[in-house]
């Protein structure tokens, strides 16, 4: 049973569900957790912070009746118990509604990190992988509460937060990737701080090329090459990652026929998780928004995807990619065998051809028509993708996440 109260009405043993109030006005990374110190204790209550939800039915009610010592005995007991519990149990699905709201404010709080982290890297301190590992940790929740919504957020970044949301959207699709495969718990951990630290390098590229707004020339091109080796090299000097993770920074952009760099590695030579990155890398980057060139629709780069795998990756693990996506994953625009066009919102669990479907528009009168939630399992069908720009809808986005850009209506 959720409950909110006052922080000063906070013991140690009780669950945390959440923190009200600005996610900057607390100094934890993670939002639901148990709360089985005085540090923490005393952690929130010097912050900004002035209520919490908290979670009865996973940690002590308000209910002040035991001692000093039967809470710390409490707190013990249920700490023990949450760590031996896998995540999934752990954490409970949710709508997409739902989701998106956490999924934003997890969103900012990545960016902030990352920023802080690889702006550290840039000048040449260690790399805090504790930090990393705890954002991995509140990534895979999202993940696991609903698997379209961080991954689908994380797509809308602007170009002066590429860098830094591209490696947040990559840990959740490698997060999603390795659930689907069905690694461990331990396995999609490590795929996860894989995706978020692949693109570390990065930060030993000259500012001015790395934020350069057009293509690069053959030279910039070359240099900006160089960011896989100067990656692996920056967690080699950390000492605190894994050989597997180390690698997928090292070889996400070799090609499954031996064409990519920068050793021309192919097939199985490369591992297991950079060829799960590099599937992840180019996704994300072709569905992103550039400078230079406006990224493709979900469903459009996964008909790309396809026509490149032969070349690029492995046919395999693309094939469970999709499966973790959705053929038309959420966001992309269809034309309905009813003539409607409509945005895909969630994913049908026993079906990737018949996604919940918001409708909007008649492509027969080629005006809108009132908004409606299609669930394709029970009828009607998908005929086609269809692009956004060949209709002239400028704010597609909006329709699925709710977010609000202030650039105009979607008809604008």
């Amino acid at each position: 049973m959720l409950k909110r109260i006052a922080v000063t009405d906070l013991r140690i043993g009780m669950y945390i569900q959440e923190l009200c109030g600005s996610w900057m006005d607390h100094p934890f990374w993670k939002t639901s957790f148990l709360l089985a110190s005085g540090k923490d204790l005393q952690r929130i209550q010097d912050s900004a912070v002035g209520e919490v939800w908290i979670d009865t039915a996973k940690g002590l009610d308000v209910d002040a009746g035991e001692s000093a010592e039967q809470v710390d005995a409490q707190a013990e007991s249920q700490l023990q118990s949450a760590q031996q519990q896998p995540l999934a149990e752990r954490v409970e699905p949710v709508s997409l509604d739902e989701e998106v709201g956490r999924a934003l404010r997890l969103c900012a709080r990545s960016k902030q990190a990352l920023v802080a982290m690889f702006n550290d890297a840039r000048l040449g301190h260690a790399v805090e992988v504790a930090q990393a590992e705890a954002l991995v940790e509140q990534i895979t929740e999202s993940v696991i509460r609903h698997p379209n919504a961080l991954i689908s957020l994380a797509r809308l970044k602007t170009s002066d937060e590429y860098t830094y949301m591209h490696s947040v959207a990559v840990c959740a699709l490698m997060v999603a990737l390795a659930r689907q495969l069905r690694m461990d718990e331990e396995q999609v951990r490590e795929a996860g701080l894989a995706g978020l630290l692949h693109d570390i390098g990065k930060m030993a590229v000259p500012l001015e090329l790395l934020n350069k707004p057009g293509k690069l020339t053959d030279g910039e091109f070359i240099e900006m090459r160089k960011h896989p080796t100067a990656g692996a090299r920056i967690l080699l000097d950390s000492r605190q990652v894994s050989a597997a993770i180390l690698d997928v920074c090292l070889h996400h952009h070799e090609k499954y026929d031996g064409s990519g760099y920068p050793h021309r590695l192919a097939g199985e030579k490369i591992s297991l998780l950079a060829r799960m990155g590099a599937i992840c890398d180019v996704y994300d980057a072709i569905t992103s928004d550039r400078p230079y060139k406006k990224g493709w629709s979900p469903a459009e780069a996964l008909r790309k995807m396809a026509e490149w795998t032969k070349g690029h990756f492995d046919p395999l693990l693309f094939q469970a990619f999709v499966k973790s996506v959705g053929i038309y994953p959420t966001g992309s625009l269809v034309r309905l065998e009813s003539g409607r066009l409509g945005v895909v919102l969630e994913q049908h669990p026993s079906s990737l051809l018949t996604p919940w479907v918001k409708v909007f528009f008649s492509a027969l009168s080629r005006g809108p028509i009132p908004q409606e939630v299609v669930d394709l399992s029970r009828g009607d069908r998908i005929l086609s993708r269809e692009s956004p720009e060949e209709w002239g809808f400028k704010q597609l986005d909006e329709l699925w996440s709710g977010v609000t850009t202030g650039r105009g209506s979607i008809f604008d």
